[in-house]
């Protein structure tokens, strides 16, 4: 049986402002991002870079850490993606070549 996997992931700028979200299609969401196809904060921001995710089989577990991670201060947040991605690299970059 195929199972449905859940990610939780974060976006940022290149000023580092951070976007953090829950999708069931990681590559269509960032994509989505990328190409401002929806009007909003990360268009608005210019967030395109994929910087960190966690992927998960339960939907309710991906919600609740999205939350859980929304109400971390921001230097936790920023040192939970340097534990990860200490270059900040877009972690997509490859995946629409």
């Amino acid at each position: 049986m195929n199972q449905k996997q859940f990610y939780v992931y974060i976006m940022s700028s290149e000023s580092r402002t951070i976007y953090i979200g829950v999708t069931n299609n990681l590559e269509r969401r960032v994509f989505e991002h990328k190409n401002k196809l929806f009007e909003g904060f990360t268009a608005r921001y210019n967030i395109t870079k994929l910087v960190y995710f966690e992927q998960t089989g339960d939907v309710r577990e991906a919600i609740a850490r999205e939350k859980y991670l929304k109400n971390w201060h921001r230097s936790r947040k920023l040192a939970l993606i340097k534990s990860m991605n200490p270059d900040w690299k877009d972690l997509s970059l490859s995946w629409y070549e």
